[in-house]
């Protein structure tokens, strides 16, 4: 068995308020909260994890895959964008063992749903997402509040025999 591992991360800046724009987090609604700005649902842990599992398979990365130039991906929820990513991983010869994201900034609060959010995560990939979430301390974009990052990893497996 080969194998393979990949990162990604993604940001978003906050939309504007009056905007209306809602936020969608790991697969999750939050009410209440602001949404990110984006050409889809602007879900940094559903993107950041599209580009790890992209990367683990030498498949380019999110912006290749799913361009702001095809209208197809406007407005695409991030566990419509991670089910077409597992599709075309596994076409590519790979199986998703795992995938691990951690989410940067002040807002949403994920502890309280952070196993809800697995569960979302997990049933769009097919195979076992762990989250967490951290602040960056008052630092960068995350921190003055402008928006929200994520990094991920993931690893894939390739049958050799």
């Amino acid at each position: 068995m080969q194998l393979r591992t990949g990162i990604g991360t993604d940001v978003h800046a906050f939309a504007q308020a009056a905007s209306g724009r809602p936020m969608r987090l790991a697969c999750l609604d939050w009410p209440g909260e602001v949404g990110l700005a984006g050409h889809s649902d602007a879900d940094v842990a559903a993107h950041a994890a599209c580009d790890a599992l992209f990367s683990a398979a030498g498949l380019g990365d999110l912006g290749t895959q799913f361009g702001t130039d095809d209208p197809v991906w406007a407005g695409a929820s991030g566990a419509a964008l991670l089910v077409e990513t597992v599709r075309r991983v596994r076409a590519a010869g790979f199986d998703v063992e795992n995938v691990a994201v951690q989410v940067i900034g002040n807002r949403p609060r994920v502890g309280g749903r952070r196993g809800e959010a697995e569960e979302a995560m997990s049933a769009a990939v097919g195979a076992p997402v762990s989250l967490s979430a951290t602040t960056s301390d008052g630092l960068g974009l995350t921190g003055r509040g402008e928006g929200v990052a994520a990094v991920a990893t993931a690893l894939l497996a390739r049958s050799t025999g």
